[in-house]
């Protein structure tokens, strides 16, 4: 009797790995062959739907249908249900394109992430890449420019600056040689869509950053890996060699006199490398310290060249944007925040993962309507959105949309678009102090205020949590937010007062022992990011 054949999918993201899904593949492998079925198991991508992993797919006439968190106990009943052709089980959640969470996205930058198997250059493409790319072989450099330009990308990092602007710096650059960096240091606390990008689609990074080096006229590029990155990396660097061997890298892209030569490159384990200049400083062998600035890496960067440095996420919104036009990217968004930002939401959060939505869209939504609330099932204190340097939101600015500026209004920063989650039971004094101890151990040491102000401050916080001279020690710390602000040199210095001055403003009672709550007298579990 000859059984069809059947398709499953299995990821192999980090994600769903640190949960069991090798296992779950290898029993899904044994069982089918204990039963004479014979089937398919693509590795793929995470969905981003964290607690559904390992979350199996599978392709049937329907549609892929998916069944998660499966453990390997979970398969001979599985099979059992009949789940090679969609069969009801308790771990069944139907279509995936069909999961709430999933279903009410606007995937553009992961629209093929858990999709496709992210090392077929053939299923890239029968997905939709390498269009971008193709387009902007036929294009000037100056054209594809302009194309960033009008489509409103911004880069997905801190500041939000307009890549457009800085690829035409780049473009207009006097130099014999030129780069292209993508910085992939995730360092920000409850972030994760580097990785899973990078895991899940690697090569339409790898399309992105070729597109970036046409459009300013470089011809070697590097990615920067953090290290605590292995799966990431190792797929990245398998993705390029294959894109070498298609033709899509190296000399006379796809027979037009084009060349692009890209490297991954691992960090040493830095935050303060996911800041551009420190990034540069790495790369070249040195000790990751920030660059006082001017020059601008975008005319003295890589080994003092002109160098685009972007993250992976706005190289990775660069070949749809090529696809489909400056137009259809741009439509995406409200006010100059355009297209869509992959939006992670982590910490005491039930329904963790990756929520793509075009700017505009409300924390309370994405908090209730996609995170489903806390897991321990308290009510949400605060969030603090934009990694450790972010500020700490309370529940009376849940409706804030996600839009540069409006945040920017309220002293707070989208940043990379992780969102961490706090319930009441969180001490924000702790919080504050975390932020201090964050950049005291992180900082570069290049400049005094991030040094020794970070230092300082903990020891501030400290005097304010065991109630000593309270007014006195919170206008101090004050004082010292203010240096920092002022005085840094970078970022990591001149943003940590955000964090820490939220949490005054929007929680002052826990700077205040006499009147905090019962955690004030230590750290609860799920305070720190």
């Amino acid at each position: 009797m000859s059984h069809r054949l059947t398709t499953l999918y299995v990821p192999r993201d980090a994600a769903a790995l640190s949960v069991g899904a090798d296992a779950v593949a290898a029993a899904i492998r044994a069982e089918a062959s204990r039963r004479g079925l014979p089937l398919r198991i693509v590795r793929n991508g995470s969905r981003g739907m964290l607690w559904l992993e390992p979350l199996v797919e599978v392709a049937t006439d329907a549609g892929r249908v998916a069944y998660g968190a499966v453990t390997p106990a979970d398969v001979p009943s599985l099979f059992d249900a009949g789940f090679l052709t969609g069969g009801p089980h308790p771990l069944g959640q139907g279509l995936t394109e069909e999961i709430p969470f999933f279903k009410k996205q606007e995937r553009l930058t992961f629209a093929r992430c858990g999709v496709i198997d992210p090392l077929s250059v053939e299923d890239y493409r029968a997905h939709g890449g390498f269009r971008g790319l193709e387009n902007a072989l036929a294009m000037t450099p100056a054209e594809i420019v302009a194309t960033v330009t009008e489509s409103g990308l911004r880069g997905r990092g801190g500041a939000g600056f307009p890549t457009g602007v800085k690829w035409n710096t780049v473009l207009n650059a006097e130099a014999d040689e030129k780069f292209v960096c993508c910085n992939a240091d995730e360092g920000d606390s409850g972030t994760f869509a580097d990785r899973m990008m990078i895991e899940g689609d690697p090569f339409c990074l790898i399309e992105g950053m070729t597109i970036a080096a046409l459009a300013v006229g470089a011809t070697a590029g590097y990615v920067y890996m953090r290290s605590e990155y292995p799966h990431a990396t190792e797929t990245l660097r398998h993705a390029i060699r294959l894109a070498y061997d298609e033709g899509w890298l190296g000399e006379n892209i796809h027979g037009t006199d084009r060349t692009f030569h890209l490297e991954a490159r691992v960090g040493a384990g830095a935050y303060i490398c996911g800041e551009e200049t420190a990034m540069l400083e790495s790369l070249e062998g040195k000790r990751g310290m920030v660059r006082a600035k001017p020059p601008l890496p975008a005319l003295q960067g890589l080994f003092g060249k002109p160098t685009v440095v972007n993250n992976v996420l706005s190289l990775c919104a660069v070949p749809i944007i090529l696809d489909r036009g400056a137009d259809y990217y741009r439509d995406f968004g409200v006010g100059r925040s355009r297209g869509t930002l992959p939006f992670q939401l982590a910490g005491n959060i039930r329904q963790g993962g990756i929520v793509e939505k075009a700017f505009g869209v409300t924390l309370h939504e994405l908090l209730y309507e996609y995170g489903g609330g806390t897991i321990s099932g308290r009510p949400i204190r605060a969030v603090q959105v934009g990694g450790p340097l972010g500020a700490y939101l309370p529940p009376a600015q849940f409706d804030l949309r996600k839009d540069y500026e409006a945040f920017a209004a309220q002293g707070a920063m989208l940043g990379h678009g992780g969102i961490v989650v706090f319930d009441d039971t969180v001490n924000m004094a702790r919080q504050a102090r975390f932020a201090m101890e964050f950049c005291a151990i992180e900082s570069c040491g290049k400049c005094t205020p991030c040094r020794i102000g970070s230092t300082r401050g903990v020891e501030v916080i400290d005097k304010i949590i065991a109630g000593q001279d309270v007014d006195d020690n919170l206008a101090l710390l004050d004082d010292l937010c203010e240096v920092m602000l002022d005085g840094s040199l970078c970022a990591m210095g001149g943003m940590t007062p955000f964090p820490v001055r939220s949490a005054i403003k929007h929680f002052g009672e826990d700077f205040r022992p006499t009147t905090a709550s019962p955690s004030a007298t230590g750290i609860r579990a799920g305070d720190a990011p």
